[in-house]
């Protein structure tokens, strides 16, 4: 555990991209080697940026929503690990938040990976995370989600839960009807 700590305070204390940040760096992310649950995830944005809290804002809240987590259970390191691709809020441009910042993946990921030994059931949110834990494998994000069922027991490829996606999600209703009451069992069974 004291290797784990270690690690997750140089993640804390990182400045990689401090310059190419439109703020101060402030890696966020929660994590503990016991944790079930991976929720793989873009970066963090504005509001979380300000808060220090994974999923402080609208999206977090869908994606509660989504797994059937109570916040009491989402927010417990022990049982669910939120490390996104980019700690770091990366700025807003025109279409939204920026994407997570190039240098922080392969800094960081496979080091923290390494050390969640006991995740179960990894959920692989919007189309950065599905690109590196996916590996290139669907040429879109709704190709990806639609493929859920040849993921499971051990992945789940979703959209991005952010108010944004609404249309997507009104195009594709299969998503609420068919692949939402599989994730909410599977999330329950992997914390059993």
């Amino acid at each position: 555990m004291s290797n784990f700590t270690s690690l997750l305070a140089e993640v804390r204390a990182c400045r990689i991209c401090a310059e190419q940040l439109p703020v101060e760096p402030r890696p966020v992310l929660q994590a503990l080697p016991s944790a079930r649950i991976l929720i793989a995830a873009q970066a963090p944005g504005r509001k979380v940026h300000a808060s220090g809290v994974p999923f402080d804002d609208a999206s977090g809240e869908r994606l509660r929503a989504w797994t059937g987590l109570s916040p009491e259970v989402f927010y417990d390191p022990a049982r669910v690990a939120l490390v996104p691709m980019g700690f770091c809020y990366p700025g807003t441009g025109p279409g939204g938040d920026f994407p997570p910042r190039p240098e922080c993946a392969p800094k960081w990921r496979a080091r923290l990976l390494a050390q969640l030994g006991s995740i179960e059931l990894t959920l692989v949110i919007g189309s950065y995370a599905q690109a590196w834990h996916l590996a290139g494998r669907h040429p879109s994000l709704t190709g990806a989600v639609a493929a859920w069922r040849g993921y499971l027991p051990a992945l789940v490829p979703l959209p991005h839960p952010s108010p944004r996606n609404n249309l997507w999600l009104k195009r594709n209703p299969w998503f609420e009807t068919d692949l939402l009451p599989v994730l909410r069992a599977r999330v329950a069974q992997a914390l059993k």
